[in-house]
């Protein structure tokens, strides 16, 4: 097999495995609140909201230190014991208990880190700067599958039940356990690529995570780059940029735990509560798939720049926001193990259910490839800290916005989205305009972008 047959090969596993992992986490994510509410096993106390609330808290903080460990033990490696992290996390709900809940919450958000900092890396590794954008469009939309086929069975799995018993919880969670550990397995068949670049070349990814560097220089090189992602925070594109991120670290939150609680929640849903939140998970990730191909594989056709995309993006959300707030009773995302009776402002409708899915799904994928795109744009000489800011802050707004659902009805929940999506996309939309006006300056073609 030649070179670039053998990197497009590990993209794609490396595409797969994540596919496996969080086909697994995801779909425990969308229902851990659910299954929680209702253990019958009086010595648990543990809530989803809070569960997620210490990963993306933990996450956030284990960036600083997990291209260090990275440049230590090696992508690779780090990915195969990321893996096996989640699969045990996954793992806790087959017996839960309270406290192996929260220390598996605690490890899982240092794995995350961990492992995305390491895909990263694998992802440059195994890319040039002509087939980066089709290798990352590829890892994209190899991910976003795992929205689908993980709520698909869940769909299936809970189809006309209106209480989790032990014996669906087991055989569910037994289930994703083993599905995780496929995508962990599969990491092993990533071969290693052969440094190539000659010694002078400068790649800031290399000099953090090069492997022919001893374990101190890497760690000295990682703290480098640190001090690096400090000075870039308080630039003012990064920091216009981060009200945009966070923005999407509260949207991940609803989307990927408290909206499918909401509709496990409804009563009057009947007998296809419990499988609706499978359901909406599929329309989720179809919303991101669509969006995501649209959007960040076809971006080049553009010839008016990232605003109209972000503008759709939030219009999409304001229109998914006022139907679930008409559609949703407002006690839903904190409602006890026996649903709510309660009705919103319309009776409660699985069609609009299902298309507030869809919308949530294909605006989210809007903001983020835009806010990709225009970080690898203004960052290209500095992409490693630029990505680590942006995932700090996404993780941080997503862990307070799991704290808060833990206390917040519907509306208030609707309405802090409604109002930081607002003035995020004006900063984005002042940032767009810096970066199109810096090219008219040096002549170039604004839609190149």
């Amino acid at each position: 097999m030649s070179s670039e047959g053998k990197k497009l090969f590990n993209i794609i596993i490396l595409g797969v495995s994540f596919m496996f992992i969080f086909t697994a986490f995801q779909s425990c994510g969308n229902i851990a609140q659910t299954v929680i509410t209702n253990l019958n096993n009086t010595d648990f106390h543990g809530s989803g909201y809070t569960s997620m609330s210490i990963i993306y808290g933990v996450l956030s903080a284990s960036n600083l230190i997990s291209p260090s460990l990275v440049a230590v033990v090696g992508p690779q490696f780090s990915m195969v014991v990321s893996g096996v992290f989640y699969s045990l996390y996954i793992a806790v709900f087959i017996q839960p208990t309270t406290w192996a809940f929260y220390t598996a919450s605690v490890l899982i958000g240092i794995a995350a880190a961990v492992l995305w900092t390491a895909q990263g890396n694998c992802l440059t590794e195994n890319s040039d700067e002509n087939t980066i954008g089709r290798n990352s469009g590829i890892f994209w939309a190899l991910l976003q599958f795992s929205l689908i086929f993980g709520n698909l069975y869940i769909y299936f799995a809970w189809q006309g039940k209106t209480h989790i018993s032990e014996s669906d919880r087991r055989t569910v969670f037994i289930a994703l356990t083993v599905i995780s550990l496929v995508g962990t397995v599969l990491f092993f068949l990533i071969r290693k690529q052969e440094d190539t670049k000659a010694p002078g070349d400068d790649d800031s990814t290399n000099e953090i995570l090069g492997e022919s560097l001893s374990a101190r220089n890497k760690m000295m090189r990682a703290v480098a780059a640190f001090k690096k992602s400090i000075t870039l925070t308080f630039t003012k594109e990064m920091l216009l940029l981060s009200v945009t991120t966070a923005y999407t670290g509260l949207v991940l939150t609803f989307f990927s735990g408290v909206y499918g609680t909401c509709i496990g929640a409804v009563n009057r849903f009947g007998s296809e509560e419990k499988s609706l939140i499978g359901l909406s998970g599929i329309f989720i990730g179809v919303g991101e798939i669509l969006g995501g191909g649209i959007f960040g594989l076809l971006s080049k056709r553009s010839r008016s720049g990232r605003n109209p995309v972000v503008m759709l993006g939030i219009l999409v959300h304001f229109i998914a926001f006022y139907l679930i707030f008409f559609n949703m009773p407002n006690d839903a995302p904190i409602a006890p193990m026996e649903g709510t009776d309660q009705v919103a402002y319309m009776t409660p409708s699985k069609e609009v259910a299902m298309l507030c899915s869809f919308l949530l799904g294909l605006g989210d994928s809007c903001f983020n490839t835009q806010l990709l795109s225009i970080l690898g744009f203004l960052y290209s000489e500095d992409s490693a800290p630029a990505f680590a800011i942006f995932k700090f802050v996404q993780s941080i707004c997503a862990a307070v916005a799991y704290f808060y659902s833990n206390y917040f009805l519907l509306q208030w929940q609707l309405l802090i989205m409604v109002l930081v999506g607002f003035f995020g996309t004006i900063t984005f939309f002042t940032v767009e305009w810096g970066a199109a006006a810096a090219l008219a300056a040096r002549g170039s073609d604004y839609s190149s972008i």
